[in-house]
């Protein structure tokens, strides 16, 4: 038995212009005029009276300060294809049908994703990032979805939960019923199991074949043809903000919907993005600003939504905005295929390399790149040179260089040296120190100008810390005595 899922967003209209994250400014509320007439407002519009089918000059009298907005199918469009790819995260067949209204067929996802019920609240909480209002439904066949999502949505899967569904689906709700509809008003048919009642071919030779075919795929009795959605090549998506947003933390929810269109694509592709940037674009103009870059680069390629948006959260949260922002950009730059999910019985003591690179790009993201450093040690005698530190995401090479063996080397080794104080002819750190260690001579950096000459010792103080220290080796004619610094710290 098939599965699918309708989508349905009734509010699409008024949404594309003002999320339910976005709070509008206006006190008269937001209104959405079709051919001059008043299609969708919101609730702050409708206490002023305004109502559906009002012309623009009564809009205006009952409510001066509110926001009047020309319907716009492109924008509507772009909505419902950024919730179409949110969908496939949970299965590559998805429809984008009429209305409104976004298919998917989830009989392979279902076990996946734990049971119906599941996979449908976690398609509403995704869906919920876009800031619109969905109505879903399942049903066994894509037309039944989409009648039922179309009317309320509701779940129809047995014979006798599709003779209910179809019990309260108005015939005006049909398509191919609707130039009929006066007809089916006379004859005392008000809803879609009323019309299955009438002679077939009555049916046929008033109405034509179209509404048979709608009846006949909806209870699947007949084959379904469907457009599936493709894929772009690359990922590149826009989408405009509801208004001049001049916080950066305001950017974060139409953010999180870019994200989920790019993971989306990226499971219908088996892809894993490895580095994308945000683009916050400033308002256009004479004093046109260049666009806030942010890039974002993985040391693990991943395709996981929640991971992607604490990745951008915490980027987010370190940037000033010099100027109000209108649209977000969002392009992945770097995708490879992903990797195929570990079929280890057991899960790997301390977590995976994955969480491992994820903990490491969250740190980044929070602490900057010259923040998280790593070791990638030089091949040279002076420690300050072999102890060398480099970004986690430097493209440096990190070489493999060996200690010296059965050379003491500190855990800690100072970014400076520290000139130590003598007493009674012993270096002093908090106490006199005491030598413990034969002595290690190093001698090297002529080469590069930057020669150094000193003679290391293990140092032990009288509360038992041990410290690396050196000697300064002086030549047989210069007078000053020796000076002994602190360069490490042992564990």
């Amino acid at each position: 038995m098939h599965h699918w899922i309708g989508v349905h967003l009734p509010r699409l209209p008024i949404e594309s212009f003002c999320p339910t994250w976005h709070m509008p400014a206006s006190e008269g509320g937001i209104v959405v005029l079709d051919k001059g007439r008043v299609l969708e407002m919101d609730a702050d519009a409708a206490a002023h009276g305004i109502v559906s089918g009002m012309r623009r000059g009564g809009v205006l009298t009952l409510a001066p300060e509110a926001d009047i907005r020309e319907r716009d199918l492109l924008r509507e469009q772009e909505t419902m294809r950024g919730v179409a790819f949110a969908l496939l995260q949970f299965t590559p067949n998805v429809v984008m049908a009429d209305e409104h209204v976004a298919l998917a067929d989830v009989t392979a996802s279902v076990r996946l994703f734990g049971g119906l019920r599941a996979l449908r609240e976690k398609m509403r909480r995704g869906i919920a990032a876009f800031g619109v209002t969905c109505v879903t439904s399942v049903a066994t066949t894509a037309e039944a979805a989409w009648l039922l999502a179309r009317t309320g949505g509701g779940i129809a899967l047995s014979d006798r939960a599709k003779l209910r569904a179809y019990a309260r689906v108005p015939v005006a709700a049909v398509p191919s019923a609707r130039r009929y509809a006066q007809w089916f008003a006379e004859l005392g048919c008000k809803t879609m199991a009323d019309v299955m009642r009438l002679p077939r071919a009555g049916l046929k030779k008033r109405c034509g074949t179209a509404l048979l075919d709608t009846i006949d795929r909806a209870v699947g009795a007949a084959p379904e043809v469907h457009e599936w959605l493709e894929m772009p090549p690359t990922f590149d998506a826009r989408v405009e903000l509801p208004d001049r947003i001049e916080h950066v933390e305001a950017t974060l929810f139409a953010a999180r919907r870019l994200t989920l269109q790019m993971t989306g694509w990226l499971a219908a592709r088996q892809l894993a993005v490895a580095r994308f940037a945000l683009f916050l674009e400033h308002e256009r103009g004479r004093s046109a600003i260049e666009p806030t870059e942010v890039e974002i680069a993985l040391g693990e390629p991943t395709w996981h939504e929640d991971h992607l948006v604490r990745l951008l959260k915490e980027r987010l949260g370190r940037i000033e905005l010099v100027a109000p922002v209108i649209a977000l950009r969002l392009e992945a730059r770097d995708v490879r295929a992903a990797e195929a999910p570990s079929e280890s019985l057991f899960p790997e003591p301390g977590g995976t390399p994955q969480d491992h690179a994820r903990l490491m790009e969250l740190l980044v993201a929070r602490l900057g790149a010259e923040n998280v450093l790593c070791a990638s040690p030089l091949a040279d005698h002076r420690p300050e040179k072999a102890a060398r530190w480099v970004p986690t995401s430097s493209d440096v090479p990190r070489e493999r260089t060996p200690l010296p063996r059965d050379l003491p080397r500190p855990s800690w080794l100072l970014e400076a040296p520290i000139q130590l104080i003598m007493r009674g002819h012993r270096p002093f750190y908090g106490t006199p120190l005491r030598m413990v260690s034969p002595g290690e001579r190093i001698e090297c950096g002529w080469q590069d100008g930057e020669t150094v000459t000193r003679d290391y010792f293990v140092a032990e103080s009288e509360n038992n810390l041990h410290y690396w220290i050196y000697r300064e080796r002086v030549g047989s004619r210069d007078e000053r005595e020796p000076r002994w610094f602190l360069h490490g710290l042992f564990g």
